[in-house]
């Protein structure tokens, strides 16, 4: 139970691109030890896959809630349950 991970994928809408939500994003996932991996869309929004133990993960969500300095994050959508992949960091794709 102590090495359980989770593995979510998320859409991040709201005024969230171009204010420096990824990086911002990569430094926070590697604070918390979060592995996964975070994109622009071209829709607007920002696609985020995070993976670690349900804490890390709950950590980053609420971080999220907020982004960095000037996003507005008006929703995050879970997409999709990841199983079965494994990252061994956080990346800006």
């Amino acid at each position: 139970m102590k090495n359980e991970k989770e593995t979510l994928k998320l859409k991040v809408h709201g005024h969230v691109q171009g204010v420096g939500f990824r990086n911002a994003c990569k430094r926070h996932a590697h604070l918390h030890g979060v592995q996964g991996w975070v994109s622009n869309a071209q829709d607007g929004t920002v696609d985020v896959v995070l993976q670690g133990n349900p804490d890390q993960v709950d950590r980053m969500l609420s971080w999220l809630g907020q982004g960095p300095a000037g996003a507005q994050v008006a929703e995050i959508e879970q997409e999709i349950l990841y199983t079965g992949i494994f990252y061994d960091r956080f990346e800006i794709r």
